[in-house]
Parts: structure tokens; sequence; C-alpha cells
């Protein structure tokens, strides 16, 4: 497979010599573990539909992870191969990501929200070898979607169940066969070994373009995010990490996978998010650490006055995904030990900017931090010139933990020859460092943390019987930061048009419930230009004005 990758050893060169890449890998850090502390916890998994608890610590977790690369290699994975899994957050991810660094595969996390239409597109993009699922989750049976879709995916050989029969059962086939018993392991490992700048992950995210890209990153591009982020917050090996975000976003992977295994420390996993549940948790295991969108910390702040003492042990809640209403920082100084940390960053850069613990409280809901070490930020115009401090621009970002290319779409990498990457993102800058996110160049709604491909939804509702033209648009929204508005025009014959009709055609099409409009606006015109583009800051204008309903006729 051509991929794409973009690495130069003038980049590689610079980055070794800063400090910023030490070319260490994942396995090398649970090595280190294994030695110093095999009888800690590794991993503490809470499933909360069944309210059930699993613990392993690193000895247990490194013979896991052992037998199932043997397994994973006994069932024809090879290096460089792609390994799939829609799961959630359960302790299989991360041993599975660690197999697949043992025997020099790349796992492709994917989000347990995805159904058939995104399901499609990215594993048959990413020529996926095999791909692990649970039989169900939430009600929703994974296997049978699978199977539904499995004859238009060449490339996917081997499908794994969690909690599956037979030949396809994960645990029998990779957890109770004797796999490492007949293969000489030190040799299949020395064999397979990966250096830093293997690429190790795919992580797909929706763009402007319609279609998902596939962001490639490696060990040294990841980590060189992973260590500067744990030391801005003071973290240590006894600091436990609880992590609710889905270990299938680069936040839940970085932080919830990387993170505590590089400090040798605990991950507390929670699989579905609910804040009676978390302070449950957090009561129990006295986590130090989380991170999560908005809504989340939104929701645990209503949710701490009936668990008053029981999160004190909670130090830092790192916010990101949407901006912090100043509200919500001000109640969570009153009901939570926590300090609340602002950051910003995308799935190709991880967290690029982050206020710091020492930091007033009032700097999270003002500002969404300052740039992290190995990392440089830039407010331009659009020729990219610098643009001064408190003028609104384009933000730039380059540095260490920049991704290294969209897998098989070179051409959309969007990083000139000085090493700035485009974020689509506006900012501004004020004199000390610290920057606000103001807007968006790009066509991306972010509702909870989740893009939403715009295009895309779009591109199906232009298909729906009497939509003549349709414009997507973020409305704003407290607590998720943004919901999804359809604004539409209806052709003569059309007299009428209601959100549930639009939300069922959606659905038939196989489209991620997350992604479905919540408001709609039927329209005599749309906005356009000179040119006939249709004009969307006027109708987020419009959107931020009006208290919209659904269905609603203007």
């Amino acid at each position: 497979m051509d991929k794409g990758i973009f690495l130069t050893p003038e980049r590689r060169a610079e980055m070794v010599n800063i400090g910023a890449w030490n070319d260490k890998v994942i396995t090398d850090y649970l090595d280190d573990a294994v030695k110093a502390t095999p009888d800690r916890d590794a991993i503490i998994g809470y499933q909360v539909t069944r309210d059930h608890r699993t613990v392993l610590d690193y000895r247990t977790l490194n013979d896991r992870v052992t037998r199932m690369a043997a397994g994973l290699a006994g069932m024809g994975i090879g290096k460089g191969d792609v390994v799939a899994c829609q799961l959630p957050n359960w302790w299989q991810t991360t041993a599975l990501h660690l197999a697949c660094m043992r025997i020099g595969a790349v796992l492709n996390p994917l989000m347990p929200i995805f159904r058939e239409r995104e399901l499609r597109f990215m594993l048959k993009h990413g020529e996926a070898k095999l791909l692990v699922i649970p039989k169900v989750f939430r009600d929703f049976d994974y296997e049978a979607m699978i199977d539904g879709i499995r004859a238009e995916l060449p490339h996917l050989e081997t499908l794994l169940v969690i909690g599956g029969e037979g030949d396809r059962s994960f645990e029998q086939r990779l957890l109770e066969t004797p796999w490492e018993e007949n293969q000489d392991m030190a040799a299949l490992f020395a064999e397979r070994k990966l250096t830093a700048d293997d690429v190790i992950q795919i992580l797909y995210t929706s763009g402007t373009t319609g279609e998902p890209k596939g962001v490639m990153h490696t060990s040294n591009t990841l980590f060189s995010n992973v260590r500067p982020y744990a030391d801005r917050l003071h973290l240590t090996p006894d600091d436990r990490v609880l992590m609710a975000s889905p270990l299938a976003h680069q936040t839940g992977f970085l932080y919830g996978i990387m993170m505590p295994i590089y400090l040798g420390s605990t991950a507390i996993l929670q699989d579905i998010w609910d804040a009676e549940y978390v302070c449950k948790v957090i009561a129990a295991e006295k986590p130090a650490f989380t991170m999560a969108a908005t809504p989340f910390l939104a929701d645990l702040v209503k949710a701490a006055p009936r668990h008053e003492g029981e999160l004190d042990s909670l130090r830092i809640f790192v916010s990101a995904g949407a901006p912090i209403p100043s509200a919500v920082v001000e109640q969570a100084g009153k009901v939570l030990k926590a300090k609340i940390v602002s950051a910003w960053g995308m799935t190709e850069n991880g967290a690029v900017t982050m206020t710091c613990p020492e930091d007033p409280a009032e700097r999270a809901s003002q500002s969404d931090g300052k740039v992290l070490p190995y990392m440089e930020i830039r407010i331009a115009d659009f020729k990219g010139n610098p643009l001064p401090a408190g003028q609104e621009g384009n933000l730039l970002v380059r540095g260490a933990s920049q991704f290294v290319g969209y897998l098989k779409r070179p051409e959309l990498y969007g990083t000139d020859e000085d090493g700035w990457f485009s974020t689509g993102d506006l900012a501004r800058m004020d004199e000390d460092g610290y920057i606000r996110i103001t807007g968006r160049t790009k066509d991306v709604v972010i509702r909870g943390g989740e893009n939403i491909p715009v295009v895309e939804v779009e591109n199906l509702l232009y298909k729906f019987p009497g939509i003549v033209d349709v414009a997507l648009v973020g409305c704003p929204d407290e607590r998720l930061g943004e919901r999804l508005c359809a604004y539409v025009t209806l052709d003569d014959n059309a007299t009428d048009l209601t959100l549930d009709e639009i939300k069922t055609y959606l659905t038939e099409q196989q489209l991620s419930k997350n992604y479905l409009p919540e408001y709609l606006e039927v329209i005599e015109a749309m906005p356009r230009t000179a040119s006939g583009k249709i004009q969307k800051f006027k109708l987020r204008e419009q959107a931020r004005q009006v208290q919209l309903e659904p269905a609603k006729r203007t």
C-alpha cells in the first residue's frame, strides 16, 4: 500500500536534536513498568451497563499482550498490516494496540458510533486485514452490521467478536489458545520490532472534503505530545488516569492508552459516560486526572454536589472540544477540588495548546491555552504572514507532534515548505501567547467534541425529494458546544418538510445518529455571494441570534 507518508530526514534530525523525539515506543515503556511495578494495576475497566469491574496488573496485561501478539501473527497479520477495532473503552483496546506494536502491525481504532456508511469506507480505504468488535454494545448488534457489509470488504480476512462464538470468538481465538507456546516469541518480536518513525496508528477524521481522512502517526509524533502534556500537568506514576472519552478518539488514545503506560501508572476506563456512575468510580478508584469534552465537565459539575468529599482525589480536569462556559468554571470551583484546564488540539497533532494548572481559574474559560513544548503556533493572514497580538487570523501549527500524512491522500496534507499546517481554525493570540479559537474556516460542526462531516450529510440531503438547496451549520449550545442545524429550500411541489422526515431518511442511509440534524429551518432562499456561493456565515449568525425550534419555518 502506498501510504503517502511525509517524513523528511531534515525534520527527523531537527526533532531529535531538540529532544522532542526520543525514539522510544510504547512497548519500551510497558517493559519498564513490568520490570519496576509488575503488581501495580495497569488497567481498571468499568462496564457501566453490566456494572462490572475488571482489573489487570502490569504482569497480567503483558502476558495477555504476548499471547494476543502471537495469535495475531499466527492468523497471518504481518508487519505493516492494518488491524482495526471498533470497541468501547475496554481493556482489549489497549491490549490490542500493544499486541500490534509487538508484531509491527498498525492499529486503526474506529468509533463505536460508526455504522455501515462510515465503516464501508474506512475499512476498505484502510485495507484492514483483521477487525475486532463487540458482539453487542448499548443494545446494538455489531456482528450483524459487519456481516451485512462483509462482502464489500475484500481485504478483511478475519473478524473477531468479543462475546462471540466459534471461530469468531475473540476469547477462544486469542485469549484461550496458547499461541505463544508454539513460537519463539523473542525471535518474533525482534524480527517485527518497529522503529519510532514507523506508522503505528491510523485515525479517521471528518473534514471539508466529504470523505473521512486517515490521519497517520508514529511513536515519535505521539510521544512527543504525551511527554510534555504530562509534564505541564505535573503528572507522576502515582497519578491514576480516568478516561471516559472514547479510546478511538485521539484524546482517549493519547491520554487513556499511551500516557498511563508512559507514566507507569493506572488507567481507569469507563465505557459509557454517565455522570453519576463516574462519581462512583472516582470515589472508589481515586484518579487524579481526566480529560473530556466540555459537556462531560458540565455534567460532572451538576452531579458533584450529591457526592461531597468523594471526588477530592481528582486534581486535574482537562476540557477540550468546545469553549468552557465561565459559569461552568465558576461552579466547578465551588463543587470540585480539581483544577479546570482548557486545551485545543486536533487528531493531526494531539493537544497543541493548554492552560497551566498554575493559571488563574478564569483563564480556562477565557482562552484555549498556550503552546506545548516542541510545537509552534502562528496566527496569520490569508497569505500566511504573521499577525500581531490581538488580531484574528488563520491558526497555523508545526512541530514534533505533527502527523505524517493522510493515508493514500498526499494531496491533502496541507503543510507548506516551512512545515506550517493550516488547521482550518480562526484564532487570536494575546501578549502572553495564549490563544482563543474564534471560529473555523473549514466547514465542520463540532457537537460534543465530535466532528460532523457536513459535506457528506449535505450530499445525502440533496438527494431527498423536494429539497433544492441545503446548508448545514452549527447552532450554539451551552452543553454540547454546537448542535447541527439544517437550512433548506424546497421546490414548488414540496408543501412541507419536518425534522422527523429528515432524520428517518438519513437513518435509512445508515448515517450515524450523532450526525443527524437537530434543528430544521425551511427558508425561501439561501443567502449567496455574487458568484452564487451560499454564505454560511450569514446562516451561522442567524443561528446565533435566533433560538431555533425543530421544523420551524421562516
